[in-house]
């Protein structure tokens, strides 16, 4: 079990060399608060000085630091291989294949790295630096130095410093594969210790959090870390290891990590004798290797499935960038074809992707045909706009200067034409409705069904350019065919259509039915002649024709709604002044004649029928010449108007350049897939040698 930490710091520089993060991989965060003695502690970890130091803020970016045990013989080929002249050396990621033998160079490349990225103004970034120590010296581990905790700004810090650096650290250890290593000094209060604050935000139960108590030779004399040791203070699942640390002067007087660990024994022995054993640097190593490699163990399952999942759509999103072009031709007439095809199949009801938010493609258009243009078509009053006098005005004037015996037919020509004529305006807004939504369908085609479009901008621009041209080019023949249908309807007025002649029949037999109603309800003494509206009488005082009835009943009172006509009343000439016959005072209103209202219902019950089959007719025949014309010439004429317009070798470099992004995205999709897919393999040789 012992190598499955190499096993995570090869998946670790399997990740590095795309420079994701996007698999959590096992690790231990170091977290404390300044001047707590973390740095300290993992020079004593690794057993040499590499870690910058100052006051302030010194750590200002994450340091990965994966420490890896070389054996005597694997050293010798190391050393070889690579021409280190050593036993022990670091790599830094940044670095490429730089070899460092010497600690101090690593120390000040440290510092150099976090300059260039951070700056020089004491802030932080969460952009870390990896480092790789090969030495026989350490145990395989793999630790994350985070920027210690501080709580007020000191010199030209950000003022917000706290809130940087704690966002930095509960972003490392909110991590669940990682293991927190909180550090706390002994010569403070441990109920107070931030470090452990921190981690319990984010492990409230302690089960991967290991605390280490430094500074234990610091202590107030009188007083010492046996409860905090045993953990009667601050409980920890994993435990609580003390250390002590190196002082400054120490550090300015050259003392090294080797001597510093061997007084650091001698200290727990005199001090700590029952604890010695289970305290100090060197069992700090051995636990953190321990709680590593179970720690491992634990969260190789998921991390598994993480990876295969990642690496599946990882594959789907190389898919979707397709391949670099090697045959333009073959590519273009694919790519034109493609579009062509799934633009019917959306009209058609048969596209692969299917829009479920809202009607889109062939269904809107039925919805356009049956539910927006046929329910206008029926709330279009056949009567509509057409007033009383409108009606007595057409009959008269279809008569002539002779009053008429009969309704005349040309009144009811004249009116039914104006009436079918209002039909015009919301045949031709169908037909833009539907030029409208065949627009719509170029747009829904580029985003759901054809995106590997999106990798040629020209392309895309040209194709959509080409069919709105077409569309544009059939919207005037569309239009002028619907002008057509209703120009035909009014061309010939057929008072023989059977459905009409039908409906003349029913109509004079209820006109009939309703007079001899009326006569049945006259009472005796009046003459039958006169009750009917006949006779010469009857009709000199009532026919449409006789103007001394007109004039005669205008002193009477208002009626209904249609027997009341409603005309001007100019000023009445002056005595003594010639007259104009012509400006006769009409009356204000009057009640209509029997007659009147006898013509008028006639016309308006023939205009209505009328107006029912003409409105049926062109409910049906748009939506066919629109279907004829518009949709179905689109269709078939799409592809050979999209080759026609694109397929030429002049064109072919251009409409077929990439987004300047793309091939960026298709490399990086690629080595992440390569990435994930080598991750694979390495944990599939875990199975194999029965590490797992």
């Amino acid at each position: 079990m012992e190598a499955l930490i190499p096993v995570i710091n090869k998946l670790q520089d399997v990740f590095n060399t795309v420079g994701a993060d996007i698999i959590q991989l096992p690790q231990i965060a170091v977290v404390g608060t300044q001047s707590s003695g973390k740095s300290s502690v993992l020079e004593a970890l690794v057993g040499r000085d590499l870690l910058p130091r100052g006051t302030g803020v010194v750590t200002r970016r994450p340091l990965i630091l994966q420490l890896v045990h070389v054996d005597p013989e694997d050293r010798r080929k190391t050393s070889e291989e690579n021409g280190v002249d050593g036993e022990e050396w670091g790599k830094f990621l940044h670095t490429k294949s730089k070899i460092y033998t010497d600690f101090d160079e690593i120390r000040l490349e440290i510092e150099a790295e976090t300059e260039r990225v951070s700056g020089n103004n004491k802030g932080i970034t969460d952009e870390p630096i990896h480092l790789k120590i090969f030495s026989p010296h350490v145990v395989n581990l793999t630790l994350v130095d985070l920027p210690g905790i501080t709580k007020v700004p000191v010199g030209d810090q950000p003022k917000d410093i706290e809130l940087q650096i704690k966002d930095l650290i509960v972003k490392h250890i909110s991590n669940p594969n990682s293991i927190i290593l909180a550090v706390t000094a002994a010569n403070t209060d441990m109920a107070t210790s931030e470090a452990l604050k921190v981690a319990r935000e984010v492990d409230p139960d302690g089960r991967r959090t290991l605390a280490v108590v430094t500074k234990l030779d610091l202590m107030d004399a009188g007083t010492d870390a046996m409860d905090v040791l045993m953990g009667r203070v601050i409980p920890v699942k994993l435990g609580l290891i003390g250390v002590v640390n190196r002082s400054q002067l120490d550090i300015n007087n050259k003392k090294t990590v080797a001597d510093a660990i061997r007084d650091e024994y001698a200290f727990l022995q005199k001090k700590y004798p029952s604890l010695a054993n289970r305290n100090g640097t060197k069992y700090l190593a051995r636990t953190l290797n321990r709680l590593l490699m179970h720690h491992i163990r634990d969260c190789l399952p998921e991390l598994k499935t993480r990876i295969n999942v990642l690496a599946a759509q990882y594959q789907s999103l190389l898919s979707s960038y397709g391949e670099p072009v090697e045959d333009q031709s073959s590519t273009l007439l694919q790519l034109i074809t493609k579009f062509a095809a799934e633009y019917c199949h959306t009209i058609e009801g048969t596209a692969k992707y299917i829009e479920t938010t809202e009607l889109c493609g062939g269904a809107r258009i039925c919805y356009i045909f049956h539910e927006t243009f046929g329910r206008t078509l029926e709330s279009v009053d056949p009567l509509g706009g057409l007033t009383t006098i409108d009606v007595l005005t057409a009959i008269r004037n279809a008569t002539g200067p002779r009053p008429a015996l009969f309704v005349p037919e040309v009144s009811f020509e004249l009116l039914v034409k104006r009436q079918v004529k209002r039909l015009e305006d919301p045949s031709l807004r169908c037909v833009e409705l539907v030029h409208e939504e065949m627009q719509r369908i170029i747009q829904h085609c580029s985003n759901y069904s054809t995106q590997e479009l999106l990798r040629f901008p020209k392309l895309h621009d040209a194709i959509v350019e080409v069919v709105t041209s077409l569309l544009r080019k059939r919207l005037p023949v569309t239009n002028e065919m619907v002008h057509n249908l209703v120009a035909i309807e009014l061309a010939y007025i057929n008072t023989k259509h059977p459905d009409f002649a039908d409906a003349c029949g029913l109509m004079n037999n209820n006109i009939e039915e309703q007079r001899r109603n009326r006569m049945r309800e006259l009472p005796s003494s009046v003459p039958r002649e006169k009750a009917a509206g006949g006779g010469p009488q009857g009709d000199q005082d009532g026919g449409t024709g006789n103007w001394r009835g007109m004039l005669k009943k205008g002193d009477e009172g208002m009626g209904g709604d249609r027997s009341m006509l409603q005309t001007s009343n100019p000023a009445s000439p002056q005595r003594g002044h010639a007259v104009n016959l012509l400006d006769v005072p009409v009356p204000v209103s009057r009640k209509l004649s029997s007659r009147e209202q006898r013509d008028c219902e006639v016309i308006e019950r023939l205009i209505k029928s009328y107006f029912l089959i003409v409105r049926k007719n062109i409910q049906d025949s748009v939506p066919k010449a629109v279907m004829h014309f518009l949709v179905n010439h689109v269709k078939d004429s799409l592809q050979s108007e999209l080759v026609g317009q694109l397929y030429k070798a002049g064109l072919l470099d251009d409409l077929l350049t990439e987004s300047e992004d793309m091939a960026q995205r298709r490399n990086e999709a690629a080595d992440m897939l390569k990435a994930l897919q080598k991750a694979s393999q390495v944990i599939a040789e875990i199975r194999e040698t029965h590490l797992w």
